[in-house]
């Protein structure tokens, strides 16, 4: 039985990565271990560790971080307790391959620590492009591993560029659109009812993260994106920022705007009513990949904001936009003019969590497999 150790930090992930996680977990080839940390242990992120042991899914260990979000060095630091957190725990479990997924810090730490311990790293959702400190992560994550597991063609053709070995790299569409369609519940009424809105008015979810790059004019780009909302007539529905550089400023800005007539600030939403609300709600504006990659399969009309996913290959839904007033005004209207209407995602068919759980099954973990040369 081959050992498999996912890596986890975010709500993110963990939500992206759930159904695959319970379908290796299920494997009778595979044991599943996690390791838990980040955001995940931070009370005021919604300590959503919570979520980790009430799906039941067994955690090898967790590793605490300090993370406020008021600049770089706080991210920094935080990656390095988490190399060597990491370095400790995958030498004590000595799984047969670590599991890793996208472009946070702890996913670089895990990849780091892997690496030096000889276990092979399989990364998922490499070889996409995207703005901030992501895109160098991102990349640097997928030259430390060893299979590769991608959203789409273009990221497995970028990868190639890249020097990684055709043999190494499959395409399995993203693990974060298994079942969504089945698991959300659109009940607009109830909706309304639950955060005391008026159901003829239109609704919007923001879901706003710092640009790492762009740190000190994070609150202003997300206060020019509420305020426009607001101007055109939507009800909205704000999420936290997560502990990127940027995002304390963030959070006071949603913290300063909670008594406001149509604004709900949410710390957190569990997987399921996140994806319940993506069914429900007119529009969803910010910079989040779930509006690149999950909305798509709703047909949910999304404004993309500002550099956090630059280059990212988009369906028809998305409408680009800059922080400033008369851009967003331009994308709403294209917005409204679109619709919730249905169009093909771009980032699979939603079957991700059985092509990656067979590949990490049957692939070769040899030890040529750890002597990694660029193709090229």
């Amino acid at each position: 039985m081959r050992r498999v150790l996912y890596v986890t930090g975010t709500r993110a992930d963990f939500g992206l990565m759930q159904r695959t996680l319970e379908r290796i977990h299920a494997d009778s080839r595979l044991e599943l271990e996690l390791c838990v940390t980040g955001m995940h242990l931070i009370e005021s992120y919604g300590h959503t560790v919570n979520e980790i042991q009430a799906a039941g899914l067994p955690i090898a260990g967790t590793i605490p971080v300090k993370l406020d979000g008021s600049d770089g060095r706080s991210m920094a630091h935080a990656i390095a307790d988490e190399l060597h957190g990491m370095v400790e725990l995958l030498a004590s479990r000595r799984p047969d391959i670590v599991l890793l997924l996208g472009d946070r810090g702890e996913m670089l730490a895990g990849a780091l620590a892997a690496l030096h311990l000889n276990i092979p790293i399989a990364h998922i959702h490499g070889g996409e492009l995207s703005g901030t400190v992501d895109e160098p992560v991102r990349h640097a994550i997928s030259k430390l591993s060893h299979y590769h597991f991608t959203s789409t063609e273009g990221a497995r053709e970028r990868l190639l560029r890249m020097g990684e070995r055709p043999e190494q790299v499959f395409v399995t569409g993203a693990p974060g659109l298994d079942g969504i369609i089945d698991e959300a519940r659109a009940d607009r009424d109830a909706l309304c009812r639950t955060y005391g809105f008026d159901v003829t008015r239109q609704i919007a979810m923001l879901v706003f993260h710092p640009v790492v790059q762009e740190a000190k004019q994070a609150a202003t780009q997300a206060q020019t994106l509420l305020e426009t909302l607001l101007q055109h007539g939507y009800q909205i529905i704000a999420m936290m920022p997560n502990s990127d550089a940027g995002g304390s400023a963030v959070r006071q800005l949603l913290e300063d705007s909670r008594h406001q007539q149509d604004i709900r600030v949410l710390t957190h939403l569990g997987r399921e009513r996140y994806l319940d609300h993506l069914a429900m709600v007119d529009l969803l504006a910010g910079n989040s990949s779930s509006g690149i990659i999950e909305a798509a399969s709703f047909g949910l009309p999304v404004i993309n904001v500002g550099s956090r996913q630059s280059g990212r290959e988009r369906s028809k839904n998305t409408f680009d936009a800059e922080p400033t007033a008369i851009s967003l005004t331009h994308a709403i209207a294209q917005a409204r003019n679109r619709g919730r209407s249905s169009c093909s995602n771009v980032y699979g068919d939603g079957r991700a969590a059985s092509r990656i759980t067979d590949l990490l099954a049957k692939l070769p973990l040899g030890p040529h497999l750890l002597s990694k040369q660029n193709a090229y």
